[in-house]
């Protein structure tokens, strides 16, 4: 009879401003992804806590984690994180210009996003380059990978939620509204006009910095813009409003997790990632057939 065991168990951590996220890897697949709050002022103990439940939710337990890897913007909750992680004796591999195995071409790495890092990471792996990644979150970022595979900055704008709460809370009468594409720009309501002006105007942004990015990127490989991977990626991008975002090729909500799993195969010699069958609920799915 062959032994029982159980297999080492990676959890991939995405701390961004708003949410986060985790992504439990067994075998090299993605298998479970969890989301939560960010709480900046929260503590060791209460972040604890909180991992523990988001496991429990799928029926693992934070004590059979084996190693973690995580890319944060948020320092107070990487430091909590880090407490957790050594007194449960995990090991952390953390996400930054000095860790993951790209070049990158910008004037200060030390200065870049480690999710945006992670994003051209993960992009160049399962994709190909040139590439462009847009995750949608607290923040819009434009990731761009060269030809050659570095990483080469890209743009930075307000989200799309932030634009609707910051219309909300700095007028005296226009209401928070549903994040939802309405049918038309013209509107006859007010409700329907913030929904046009906001959800529309948020995915001509993201159509225009891609279309731009492309173009630049293309014509630095010498191929035409079309040949450019585009990949939306985060929170926002599992929104239906996505769908019709001109350029994406491909959409992947949880293609930082992926590529914290990659970078955790590549440099603490965990097992290689390898992507969930096509149609299991995990899976990244093309916008031609979504649509």
């Amino acid at each position: 009879m062959a032994p029982t065991y159980d297999p080492p168990m990676l959890l991939a951590v995405d701390i961004g401003n708003t949410n986060l996220t985790l992504g439990l890897v067994e075998n090299g697949a993605l298998e479970s992804v969890r989301r939560a709050a960010t709480r900046h002022a929260g503590t060791p103990d209460e972040l604890e806590v909180v991992l523990r439940d988001l496991l429990a939710l799928d029926e693992h337990a934070l004590h059979g984690v084996s190693a973690m890897a995580v890319a944060s913007v948020v320092p107070g909750v990487t430091a909590a994180l880090s407490t957790v992680a050594t007194r449960l004796g995990i090991p952390v591999l953390l996400a930054s210009s000095g860790t993951v195995p790209i070049a990158i071409r910008v004037d200060r790495p030390d200065l870049v996003g480690a999710d945006r890092i992670v994003n051209a990471l993960a992009v160049v792996r399962l994709h190909g380059s040139p590439a462009v990644v847009v995750d949608c979150g607290t923040a819009t970022t434009l990731d761009c990978v060269a030809g050659d595979g570095a990483f080469v900055g890209g743009a930075i704008a307000p989200g799309l939620e932030l634009g609707l709460e910051a219309l909300a809370g700095r007028t005296a009468k226009l209401p928070r509204v549903e994040l939802r594409a309405p049918d038309r720009v013209i509107a006859r309501d007010t409700v329907a006009a913030i929904q046009a002006g906001t959800v529309i105007g948020y995915q001509a942004l993201v159509a225009g910095l891609i279309g731009r990015a492309r173009t630049e990127l293309g014509d630095a490989a010498g191929i035409p813009a079309d040949r450019v991977h585009t990949i939306l990626t985060g929170g926002l991008a599992a929104a239906p409003w996505a769908l019709d975002v001109s350029g994406v090729d491909l959409i992947d909500p949880d293609l930082t997790l992926k590529g914290l799993a990659i970078l955790h195969a590549e440099v603490a010699g965990g097992a290689p990632f390898r992507e969930a069958a096509p149609d299991a609920p995990l899976a990244a799915w093309d916008i031609e057939t979504a649509s």
